[in-house]
């Protein structure tokens, strides 16, 4: 899949934006009073669906953050998508943050799982095993394993991924979006080295999560 050309607004929320900024200009020419609530919503919907390019950290065996947000979890735990013992890092994203997820590594995609299920707070632990969510196992250029979770929220209905087994994708491609309000998961194996602490804010793209070494 080639990279996602960067137009301010997501595509994803063209047809969203058209409605709620209609809907203001259609109050304020024929029901003024009514006009600045509907132009509040339409102001949100904007800033939500925007989607800013970003720069790319150079160096060898970065995993960069796959979305904006806050880090809720780094532990040592099982992958339950490998079956293996892994690093989880997960950025919980709240409705003012961008919601396009990028690729945290260079590899390819080896198998994708999607599982409906629950809209728990994305915030809470058991969200990663609960909640809707689609699951992504990339398998990095020089061999290493890394699974990216997509998980639905509280307010999140929705899990878009465009790519499927065997896309190659680089290191901070765009290859997916969720509504209103989600958590991303990635799961690296045990002996990655973060880069980030609990609580931190970071950038999809942008901010470096962890780094793999080559003793794998």
């Amino acid at each position: 899949m080639s990279n996602y050309p960067h137009p301010i607004l997501a595509r994803e929320g063209w047809p969203f934006i058209a409605i709620s900024v209609g809907a203001a200009i259609a109050a304020t020419l024929w029901f003024p009073a009514a006009q600045w609530p509907l132009w509040i919503i339409a102001g949100f919907v904007v800033q939500f669906f925007r989607d800013p390019p970003r720069n790319i950290p150079e160096g060898d065996r970065l995993v960069i953050s796959p979305a904006d947000g806050r880090i809720v979890a780094i532990e040592k735990t099982t992958d339950p998508y490998l079956n293996r013992q892994a690093l989880k890092i997960s950025v919980f994203m709240n409705v003012f943050n961008v919601h396009s997820n990028r690729s945290p590594v260079d590899g390819e995609v080896k198998q994708r799982w999607y599982n409906p299920g629950s809209f728990l707070n994305a915030a809470l632990d058991k969200a990663s095993l609960e909640n809707e969510r689609n699951a992504l196992w990339i398998k990095t250029t020089d061999g290493q394993d890394v699974t990216c979770v997509q998980i639905a929220g509280l307010v999140a209905r929705r899990i878009l991924c465009y790519v499927d087994k065997g896309a190659q994708l680089s290191r901070g491609q765009r290859y997916g979006f969720i509504r209103f309000g989600s958590r991303v998961d990635v799961y690296l194996p045990p002996n990655a080295t973060p880069k980030v602490g609990m609580g931190d804010k970071v950038s999809a793209t942008e901010t470096v999560l962890a780094q793999l070494h080559s003793d794998i």
